[in-house]
């Protein structure tokens, strides 16, 4: 049965404590588990055991070492289960599916170019799930879990809430779930992002990451010291429709459009600049507000204007005391935060409750 933890939630049980820093280590030994994880050599063992038993991490008896008169000391590393996981990433214009194996690498991928707000829900989920299948037939292995991200805000019962995508309440989860028949989890791109820092992290620290997603929507998260927090941020003004609303000019309907526009178009330059500073103003206050140590900023509102990064730093900076030493740190392509979030939501259920889902 999976437990009820929140996504993203860090690993509390001794198995996933184990599974987790196993999976980041090529090799690793019951001594230094206990060290990265605090837990008692018996806890250790019996973690290990169970993990073994599923077929989640393998003992390397070829490469035991002998240490005095003990018993030799026996490598551990991540098994290769024949089971895999499905992460989905839903977008405005197009949403990226793909299969991960439980070393998080990617087995196969695709875009579906579906605008989403052209086709009524259910259909856009049927285009979906067969997306699903035709790359899960294509690798002929069984799936385990499915996770799902999402524009937006997601309630606690798992709706999806999300106006630039037509949605409001959409239960995807319960879909594919009845289609699939496994676990399936839902989240945000915000939640995401910082699911995927978390999961990468062999330390099991407790230093907070959060995350600014802007783009068609905006959306914030936070790692706290159990979980992944969202944070809400009422500001409409600051997504891609806010700034084409402010320029108003009709050759300008996409970020694109302004971006070229901005060339020949002083004001226009200025509406673009305006809304970085905004962005950079709104990230000092959550900063001040919520204290990560690691802001990751993602979104077409950062990596569609070359100019954006640098004006949305400095007004960061600008509203922080000069002793706050703030990591800020963007996802580069879009391409690379559509995989790490795809791959974090489709690991997180089977990284919180490993054994759990291994007896689905």
């Amino acid at each position: 049965m999976i437990a009820s933890h929140a996504a993203f939630s860090r690993p509390t049980t001794p198995t996933a404590k184990c599974l987790h820093v196993i999976r980041l280590r090529e090799l690793t030994s019951r001594s230094e588990l206990m060290e990265a994880t605090g837990l008692s050599q018996p806890t250790i063992t019996r973690a290990i055991a169970a993990l073994t038993a599923a077929g989640l991490v393998t003992e390397r008896n070829d490469l035991a070492q002998a240490r005095g008169r003990g018993r030799p000391t026996v490598p551990l590393e991540l098994g290769e289960p024949d089971t895999i996981h499905a992460g989905v990433s839903v977008g405005t214009q197009a949403t990226y599916v793909a299969l991960f194996d439980l070393k998080g690498r990617s087995l196969t991928a695709t875009d579906i170019d579906i605008p989403v707000a052209e086709l009524s829900q259910d259909d856009f989920i049927q285009h979906i799930m067969a997306g699903v299948n035709r790359l899960a037939a294509a690798v002929n292995r069984p799936l385990a879990t499915i996770g799902v991200t999402t524009s937006g805000t997601i309630t606690a019962n798992g709706l999806v809430l999300a106006p630039n995508l037509g949605w409001r309440g959409v239960d995807i989860g319960e879909q594919m779930r009845e289609q699939f028949e496994v676990p399936v989890v839902v989240t945000s791109a915000a939640d995401a992002i910082v699911g995927s820092e978390v999961q990468s992290r062999d330390d099991l620290d407790t230093r907070r990451v959060m995350a600014l997603f802007v783009d068609d929507s905006i959306g914030c998260a936070i790692a706290r010291d159990a979980a992944v927090d969202p944070i809400t941020v009422e500001r409409e003004d600051l997504t891609t429709q806010g700034l084409i609303h402010a320029i108003d000019l009709a050759a300008v309907r996409t970020l694109d459009d302004a971006i070229a526009t901005a060339q020949t178009h002083p004001s226009v330059r200025a509406a673009l600049d305006e809304r970085a500073r905004h962005l950079g103003a709104l990230a000092g206050k959550l900063i001040s507000a919520h204290c990560p140590d690691t802001v990751v900023v993602a979104g077409s509102a950062f990596l569609d204007d070359p100019a954006a990064p640098s004006i949305f730093a400095r007004a960061v900076r600008s509203d922080l005391p000069a002793s706050n030493k703030i990591n800020l740190r963007m996802i580069p392509t879009h391409a690379e935060m559509v995989r790490d979030i795809a791959r974090a939501v489709a690991l997180d259920l089977v990284l919180r409750e490993p054994l759990a889902v291994a007896r689905t």
